[in-house]
């Protein structure tokens, strides 16, 4: 692979450098859909650089782009550099619950950008959480030089209205809502989006599993495990049945499937009876084919994207009894959701796009 550091020139060329940072070419679709609607919101006479980690998946939805290698910080903040717009495209990027250091990786790509004359936009981002004072004091910094920022939940938004008041923001559902709309079309399986998480015990899994296992078989469903991530979620199967968790009819009824494109998870849940969401992203695309669903939480962006889709959803911290569970997945197999909310959302998304087409507008 051509490094871009070599295709970057030493002066700024005529058409504007846009530099799209998030946590992309990471095999996690819901950062490639994040990317997809960012990608087509923008001016089409930008010149793209993308942060990627595998440039394979970033190039096939912008095959125009130069891809910089994400993990190299050198690298990136050369980017930052040369860049005349800084693009913070989706997800929660500006938080530490993940590790210290990828906060202070972003930070610093905004600290450069501003630096070498580039606007800074956040776009389709949640705030948080910053669980350490150092985190708060140096966001708190550096969100007021930002030029614009559109926010995909109300804490965020109303977090950010304390911090950087003078700050153009906006408040919209999650960026992927943008995505086309699907008639759902019914088939015979149930299909999972569920991945590890420390917040269910032994307990709590054989809870899941079993309600599960019971529901296939009155269904006479055979069960997807959809391995949204593919490197998180792909070997929970395995890793659930090597543990004693999975019963051996369910087993049986199970498969995984790691896909490798958005349209073959958006084929697969426009089919599905039913499906169970734990990735926010994967409840999205679902809802987007108005497929019969119930969420299960283990981050408040889930329970949030549940709440404003009308779908039932069940916190991790509190899973109910094998009965509970099996009493609201009975509830909502084969009942579609209705398109006109569908619809509704998608509009209410398109908000972020606006911030980028403003951005546009003023020059830029």
């Amino acid at each position: 692979m051509i490094e871009v550091n070599r295709l970057l020139p030493v002066v700024r060329p005529a058409a504007p450098v846009l530099l799209l940072c998030g946590y992309y070419g990471e095999h996690n679709l819901g950062d490639d859909a994040l990317l997809q609607v960012l990608v087509l919101s923008l001016p089409q006479t930008k010149q793209l650089l993308i942060t990627a980690c595998d440039p394979a998946p970033v190039l096939a939805l912008a095959p125009s782009a130069l891809t910089v290698p994400r993990r190299s910080l050198p690298r990136s903040l050369r980017a930052a550099l040369r860049a005349d717009v800084l693009v913070l495209g989706g997800g929660s990027l500006l938080q530490d619950s993940t590790s210290f250091s990828s906060l202070v990786y972003y930070l610093m790509l905004m600290a450069v950008a501003r630096i070498g004359g580039a606007e800074v936009v956040l776009w389709g981002q949640g705030l948080g959480p910053l669980q350490r004072r150092i985190s708060r004091v140096l966001v708190r910094t550096v969100l007021p030089f930002c030029k614009a920022a559109s926010w995909r939940d109300k804490r965020s938004f109303d977090l950010s209205q304390r911090w950087a008041p003078k700050l153009p923001t906006v408040l919209a559902a999650d960026p992927v809502w943008q995505m086309p709309s699907r008639p759902w079309i019914g088939g015979d399986a149930i299909v999972l989006s569920w991945r590890p998480t420390s917040l269910l015990d032994r307990s709590g899994w054989l809870r899941l599993t079993e309600a599960l296992d019971r529901l296939s078989v009155e269904l006479q469903a055979p069960v997807i495990w959809l391995a949204f991530h593919q490197h998180q979620d792909a070997p929970l199967l395995q890793d659930l049945s090597d543990e004693g968790l999975l019963p051996a009819q369910l087993k049986a009824r199970s498969s995984t499937l790691v896909p490798q494109s958005l349209e073959v998870v958006s084929d697969l849940v426009q089919r599905a009876r039913l499906v169970l969401p734990m990735r926010l992203h994967a409840l999205i695309l679902a809802r987007l084919a108005n497929s019969p669903m119930a969420a299960l939480s283990y981050d408040p962006k889930v329970e949030a994207a549940a709440a404003i889709a009308n779908i039932p959803c069940i916190a991790l911290t509190s899973v109910p009894s094998v009965d509970g569970l099996l009493t609201l997945w009975r509830a909502e197999v084969d009942c579609p959701a209705d398109p006109d909310q569908t619809e509704a959302l998608r509009h209410q998304a398109s908000a972020h796009s606006e911030v980028l087409s403003r951005m546009a507008a003023d020059g830029r």
